[in-house]
Parts: structure tokens; C-alpha cells; sequence
């Protein structure tokens, strides 16, 4: 779960955009919150991944386009939060773009962003957003929900998933993600107690060398495709 701010201090917020109008439109807007604080900004990937670490910030909202690279261009906001998060494992990226792109959808999930907009959003939406997923949860644009399940369900990969690592009961809790129930679902459904579930899901997550909850969701899919077509 993204690093929880001071309850006496505002959620720090990263901006990345390479509109200096968009950054300061996104500035005002955020600092307008008495929650929310913007603690950094950068203009290019290389600047983001040198400034973020140093100012620690709860939330990172990347655009997923940078520079010259256009509709169809290399998705380079999301290089940015793979490797933040690599950097920040506890930091929350929220990827803001143009383009209602499925490919960028679904490659930004998988380096492990918690929420991914379009710029078309509204103020008062891109602000609930940013407060989403400072507390841990996911936030996807309306739609992209379904959109990425239609890509889970696509071929699955050839090669094995490695799952030695983890336990049967863990296993047995990764179907169950995969399944779509949440922590108290699983918790009712085997008998546990719902902090237990919790802290097997992040031993899961460790394991398998994804940070979130929906990449391993992704592999439960994986597996099941590819045990059914035994």
C-alpha cells in the first residue's frame, strides 16, 4: 500500500508532463486542496526519475506520453513509473493521458500503476482520483475495467508461469484473486482471518515479483487458460 501521508500534513504529489501549461494547471488544481500538496515536477523522464526519489512522494501522476512520441508513440510515462516503483515500492502512480489507448491501459497495470485517466477528466474527479489511490486503491477510467479482462482473456502466453515459490494454500489464494474477490471475501471463503489473507497476498506479490494485486490477478488468469486447455 502506497506510504500513508502525516494525518497532520497533505498528500505530496509528482507531476510529469512535458506541457509546462498542463504542470501548472495540474499544480494549481492540486494545491488548491488543502490535502493535497504538489512536493515536485519534472518535465522528462530523465528529470522525473532523478527528482522523484529525493522528495518521496505519495503519488506520482505520470503522463503517459512525453516529448515528440504522439498518438501510437513509445509509452514512456510508463517506463517512468516502472522503474519509480522499482525505486519507491510504496508510491502510487497515476498515469494521465490523451489517448484512450487498451495497449497503454494494460502496460501501465502491469509495471504496476494504481490508476491510469484521461486527460478529458474533470478537476474534481482528477483530485478523488489522486486521493484513490494515496489510500491504496486502484482507479481506472470508466471502462477500462472490462477492457482489460477482454485482454486477460486473450491467448494465453507459451511459456510456464513459475509458481514453485509459493505455497498450496497461497496458490490456492492467487485462484481465488484471479476470481475477483476481495481480502474479506477470500477470508470468508478459507477460514481465515482477513489480516492473514493480507499478509499472504503481499507474500504472494513478493514471490512472483509483482507490486500489485491485479498483475498477480493477470498470472491466476494465465494459469487457469492454460490448465483448461490441458
Amino acid at each position: 500500500m502506497p506510504q500513508t501521508a502525516d494525518p497532520d500534513g497533505p498528500i505530496g504529489v509528482f507531476l510529469l508532463d512535458d506541457h509546462e501549461v498542463v504542470r501548472r494547471g495540474l499544480r494549481d488544481l492540486l494545491d488548491a486542496e488543502s490535502d493535497l500538496k504538489v512536493v515536485g515536477e519534472a518535465a522528462n523522464a530523465r528529470e522525473a526519475i532523478a527528482r522523484a526519489p529525493a522528495v518521496r512522494p505519495h503519488v506520482a501522476v505520470l503522463d503517459v506520453r512525453l516529448g515528440s512520441s504522439g498518438e501510437g508513440g513509445d509509452h514512456e510515462g510508463i517506463e517512468v513509473c516502472r522503474e519509480l516503483r522499482a525505486r519507491l515500492p510504496d508510491l502510487a502512480c497515476l498515469m494521465l493521458t490523451s489517448f484512450d489507448d487498451d495497449e497503454a491501459l494494460f502496460d501501465a497495470i502491469m509495471a504496476g500503476a494504481a490508476g491510469y485517466v484521461l486527460k478529458q477528466i474533470n478537476g474534481s474527479d482528477l483530485v478523488s482520483a489522486v486521493r484513490t489511490v494515496a489510500e491504496g486503491r486502484s482507479m481506472l477510467d470508466p471502462g477500462a475495467t472490462s477492457r482489460v479482462m477482454a485482454r486477460l482473456r486473450g491467448p494465453a502466453p507459451s511459456g510456464p508461469v513459475e509458481l514453485e515459490k509459493l505455497s498450496p494454500r497461497e496458490r490456492e489464494i492467487l485462484q481465488l484473486i484471479g476470481d475477483g474477490l476481495t481480502n474479506r471475501q477470500i477470508a470468508e471463503r478459507l477460514f481465515l482471518a482477513e489480516k492473514t489473507v493480507k499478509n499472504r497476498i503481499s507474500s504472494i506479490l513478493s514471490k512472483l515479483g509483482v507490486g500489485r494485486r491485479i498483475q498477480a490477478a493477470v498470472i491466476a488468469e494465465r494459469i487457469k487458460e492454460r490448465e483448461a486447455g490441458q
